[in-house]
């Protein structure tokens, strides 16, 4: 009976996984049945003309591909028409003789796409040529807009992008019938990418001891298989694994041929100049080469140079005009500022001479980009003249948080500007190579700021190993490809909506609460920080150490416990409930996340509450605490053992414990078991009586009174924040006021009757950076009829301040009002002066505040 059930079960969800009945996405309708112009897949011939590119025989053999594996059904590709039957015809304006036919015949109109920049049109005809009944046409401006057009066939009739990464099911069809008439629009931001980056721990291991183990190494086999990843997710370019563990992308010659096959550029980081990857000794050695010093050693760097843009100059390619330290290491030589930004300058004019040498093309057409990265920002704003035709590619952080973008003069670039973006990070003060924890409304956010201020020409995000990256790279490629589908509204709802669109419509609601609670917690800590430890700077905190969050107070580390617990038992009890073929996306996806998440913090949870209740000698409970922590040292492992054996062992070694300092919270922290006194369980469950109103309130950010003007945009924001919500004052780019003015808009809200002459208001605010310089980033608070208290958001990057902001993704400002005790209603403003200002939590204390991590939760949502 049991096995019976699954079966309905399994059946039931693959009928809800599949196209049924007729399904129509991006103007592609796909259906079960025959009917007029409708083009039946399972026995039509893929036409290609073999003039036309690489890219487009390369996506040709995909879609049979595809459509074998919908339907199981072999389809024929060829070089001439067939004198029978359906076809679908694939094809470049320019390269494809049928395609120009049709043009010119006017059975298709491609003036909309004609001369564009990876644009296609899909249409079907009826009796397009002599002998043939019916075409599906598929026609781009060019070798990618052809591939993007097939590919969005591929995934209307059920096969994801992510059928290979993240092993989504296709579903079985046995009748495939398609008809289409769709025009793409350009995209919104012309090159879009990946760095796949830190691939020591998951990448690497993989590649070199499972997938590609021939080569015991990143190479060929593994980049074409990055490639149609990217190619059909709509990107266009890939900066390829740098560490010095890996092989450099050109020391295998095949690398490059197999990117360009795939239509695929090959771009470089920030630290690369020029495609040369200086961090790997068969490129750079300085016991043969010297030291890696472009004012003493300019002709031994620029012969290297020379030499790897006579080597890629026949591939499409994005170049970095560069000259910093070896790997990601600043400038070398003992130099003055100006001194350096005298030699950036030399550098950049060598670079771009370089360039003319190897590309007939005139030097403003050769895709060039310069990143203002680390102490590169710092030379850039000291004077560093950098040529108007070069793209500006302005960097987050490292956390998430972009840290200034184009001003008005910038804007008028004919280079324009673009995104150097973080998913995944290895440096200080904390490394998070392990999950995918950043909101997708904090990556909007921040790529609108961008988008709206002229960084639409190039956007790199860093998503270290791609797994367990899937989601955020999806969301961060359909950003980039039409940024104007997504909203404040919709951009939490992206990555549910994908889910359903793989597992089941009918699990969307579930999903959506899943993914909220597991970024809603990793918001205040990624799980990758909950040692509490630092790296590279600061020794004394390099240890595993106890948290902030509090036992005893507020039920702060109770409540965590507690709603990561629910979290990993959802998550696991859905995993379980998939039909089996399911079962490994999902775990890849969500699942391993989800679970692996709790388990790393009830293992430093645990630990902590070991160390506390010994202090109090309770040494069962220590015990007990010290066991549970083990476990969950324990279960993790456990967990990387089904995500590495899963699929017979095809993800081995992606996902292991991180080699050497950088991941110190992958180990066992320290916990002391007591011999011979048996452990009791303590009840670690939030405490009822410790959540009422203490003589302080939290307020809840939704019962706001708003004041706005045709100026300023005001806004609830769900996604974002310590509960979930947060409060906009303003959008970065609208103008900035006096929030001290009348005129200000801002939110308020009714604080009640207080027993108290005096009260501190403790506002969290998100850690965003001002736009760019001379803008600022401040709002004001007031209380009743108090003057207004202005508080501006400036950090300095490396700084303690920021360190803990980052790590908290929050800023506590704190200040202190009188009140009137007898007064029946308070009333708290907060006020609009340099828009942009996210509010994630406002708390309103008189005496009863406890110490805790980021505080109380809200108590009246």
């Amino acid at each position: 009976m049991k096995k019976i059930l699954s079966v309905i079960l399994g059946l039931f969800l693959l009928a809800s996984c599949t196209n049924a009945g007729t399904e129509k996405e991006q103007g592609i309708t796909v259906t079960h049945e025959s009917g007029k112009d409708y083009v039946d897949l399972t026995k039509a011939t893929v036409v290609f003309d073999k003039d036309d590119w690489n890219v487009v025989r390369n996506a040709a053999r995909l879609f049979a591909s595809d459509v074998n594996l919908v339907t199981e059904k072999e389809i024929t590709l060829q070089n001439d028409l067939p004198t029978e039957g359906d076809i679908v015809l694939i094809g470049t304006i320019g390269k494809s003789k049928w395609i120009d036919q049709l043009a010119a015949d006017k059975k298709i109109n491609v003036s909309a796409i004609k001369n564009g920049w990876e644009q296609f049109i899909i249409t079907t005809l009826e009796h397009p040529f002599k002998g043939v009944a019916k075409a599906l046409v598929i026609a781009g401006s060019d070798r990618r807009g052809t591939a993007y057009g097939v590919f969005s066939v591929s995934e209307a009739i059920g096969v994801s992008p992510w059928y290979w990464w993240a092993d989504v099911p296709v579903v079985h069809q046995n009748k495939l019938f398609v008809k289409a008439g769709y025009t793409s629009k350009t995209p919104s931001i012309k090159y879009r990418g990946i760095f796949i980056n830190d691939e020591d721990w998951g990448m690497k291991p993989w590649s070199e001891k499972n997938f590609e183990k021939e080569l015991g190494d990143i190479g060929p086999k593994t980049y074409a298989k990055v490639c149609e990843l990217i190619l059909r997710l709509k990107g266009n370019m890939l900066a390829p694994a740098m560490h010095t563990c890996t092989g450099p992308f050109y020391s295998y010659p095949d690398s490059k041929k197999v990117a360009d096959e795939y239509g695929i550029m090959i771009t470089t980081s920030h630290c690369e100049p020029l495609l040369f990857n200086n961090a790997s000794l068969k490129e750079w050695d300085s016991s043969r080469d010297g030291d890696w010093n472009y004012k003493e050693n300019r002709e031994t760097i620029y012969n290297k140079l020379d030499n790897r843009v006579k080597e890629a100059s026949p591939y499409e390619n994005i170049y970095t005009l560069a000259m910093r330290g070896l790997h990601d290491a600043g400038m070398r030589g003992n130099l003055s500022d100006q001194e350096k930004v005298q030699v950036l300058a030399q550098a950049i004019r060598d670079q771009r001479e370089i360039l003319t040498r190897h590309i007939d093309r005139p030097i403003q057409d050769i895709p060039q980009i310069f990143i203002p990265y680390k102490e590169a920002l710092d030379l850039y704003e000291l004077g560093l003249e950098v040529p108007d035709d070069v793209t500006l590619v302005w960097v987050d952080d490292n956390y998430g948080y972009i840290k200034r973008l184009s001003n008005p003069e910038e804007q008028k670039r004919s280079g324009r500007a673009g995104v150097y973006y973080h998913t995944s990070y290895l440096g200080a003060p904390h490394d998070y190579l392990w999950l995918n924890t950043t909101p997708p409304v904090l990556m909007y956010e921040e790529l609108k700021k961008a988008y709206d201020t002229g960084a639409d020409r190039y956007w790199l995000l860093n998503v270290g190993d791609i797994k367990p990256m899937e989601l955020a790279t999806s969301t961060f490629f359909e950003m980039a490809w039409d940024f104007d589908r997504f909203n404040y509204d919709n951009v939490n709802k992206h990555q549910a909506a994908l889910l359903g669109k793989i597992f089941g419509s009918q699990y969307i609601r579930e999903f959506q609460d899943l993914l909220d609670e597991y970024y809603r917690l990793a918001w205040s800590r990624k799980p990758e920080f909950m040692g509490w430890e630092r790296e590279w700077d600061e020794p004394e905190r390099e240890k595993l150490q106890d948290t902030d969050f509090s036992f005893e107070n507020h039920n702060d580390a109770r409540h965590r416990i507690a709603d990561y617990r629910e979290l990993s038992d959802k998550s696991a009890a859905l995993w379980k409930q998939l039909p089996e073929t399911y079962r490994p996306a999902f775990f890849e996806m969500f699942a391993y996340p989800a679970m692996a998440s709790y388990q790393m913090n009830r293992k430093f949870l645990m630990a902590q509450l070991n160390h506390e209740l010994l202090k109090k000698n309770d040494i069962a409970g220590a015990n007990w605490a010290a066991l549970e922590s083990q476990t969950a040292y324990d279960s993790i492992q456990a967990l990387n053992k089904i995500y590495n054996t899963q699929l017979d062992g095809k993800w081995n070694y992606m996902m292991d414990i991180a080699p050497g300092f950088c991941a110190r919270y992958q180990g066992m922290p320290d916990v002391t078991i007591t011999k011979g006194t048996p452990a009791r369980e303590v009840d670690i469950r939030p405490q009822p009586e410790q959540d009422k109103v203490e003589g302080f309130k939290v307020l809840n950010l939704a019962d706001y009174k708003e004041q706005t003007t045709n100026q300023h945009t005001l806004r609830l924001i769900k996604g974002l924040g310590y509960d979930w919500k947060c409060i906009q004052l303003g959008e970065a780019t609208e103008p900035s006021v006096d929030p001290k003015s009348k005129e200000a808009p801002y939110f308020e809200y009714e604080l009640g009757e207080i027993p108290a002459s005096e009260i501190t208001v403790i506002v969290h605010a998100i850690p965003f950076f001002p736009l760019y310089q001379g803008k600022s980033n401040c709002f004001g608070v007031s209380v009743d009829n108090s003057d207004v208290k202005v508080f501006e958001q400036i950090c300095k990057e490396y700084s303690l301040e920021w360190k803990n902001r980052v790590l908290q993704n929050g800023i506590e400002y704190k200040t202190t009002f009188p009140i009137d005790p007898s007064a029946k209603q308070h009333r708290l403003r907060l006020s609009c002066g340099d828009p942009g200002a996210m509010i994630q939590r406002i708390i309103i204390d008189w005496g009863g505040l406890r110490k805790t991590y980021v505080g109380p939760q809200p108590t009246n949502d």
